[in-house]
């Protein structure tokens, strides 16, 4: 008699960032439970998802601190004091852009493309965390500038809201464009661009 092998285990982690790929490619409101299950593998049932993960939007939210955990903390040298103002400006903007480009993933950014993940009212807090750190993410740039102009890098007239939320907004352009397939020269050469405003306020 042939004997049959031992099912292989059950991976939740890789389930977790096989589905985190999912949502950040559709979305959540787009995701159907019977998309996720195809996408984990394994023949995973409806009641084992359910006893894996409990609901889709337990899932969803696993699936988003695996993404903040890893892809998002490309922008966290924005907080990291021990680099010059400029040079965390335009490393964060490098590091998300390449993030968003790079192969082996969806495009773009999962945080920034969030506002698309759950448009209908019921479903507004599951995004919450992906606003949270959309949020972060500009209050880090305008912090970079307030340093800037504290340091005597930038002159007292800059507006650090205004220079701040205009880097912020080049990322999260960068999400569409990046789905549209505009490739990282270009990219390179618009920060190079961006960056040039900055240096247009020093003093």
């Amino acid at each position: 008699m042939v004997k049959m092998g031992r099912p292989r285990a059950f991976d939740r982690q890789q389930a977790i960032e096989q589905a985190m790929h999912l949502f950040w490619e559709q979305g959540y409101e787009t995701t159907s439970l019977s998309q996720l299950k195809a996408q984990i593998g394994g023949g995973i049932s409806a009641p084992s998802f359910y006893a894996a993960f409990g609901s889709k939007e337990a899932l969803f939210k696993e699936a988003v601190q695996c993404y903040l955990d890893s892809y998002a903390s490309v922008t966290e040298c924005l907080w990291n004091d021990d680099i010059a103002p400029r040079d965390a400006v335009e490393l964060a903007l490098h590091r998300s852009t390449t993030m968003q480009c790079e192969s082996g993933h969806p495009k773009g950014c999962m945080v920034a493309l969030g506002t698309m993940s759950a448009s209908r009212p019921e479903h507004a807090h599951v995004a919450e965390p992906l606003t949270t750190s959309r949020l972060r993410t500009h209050a880090g740039f305008v912090r970079c500038v307030e340093r800037g102009i504290t340091a005597g890098e930038l002159s007292e007239e800059t507006d650090a809201q205004a220079m701040g939320t205009m880097f912020n907004s080049f990322l999260l352009g960068v999400s569409l464009l990046a789905r549209d397939g505009v490739k990282m020269p270009v990219f390179n050469a618009s920060i190079a661009e961006i960056m040039k405003l900055w240096d247009s306020h020093q003093k």
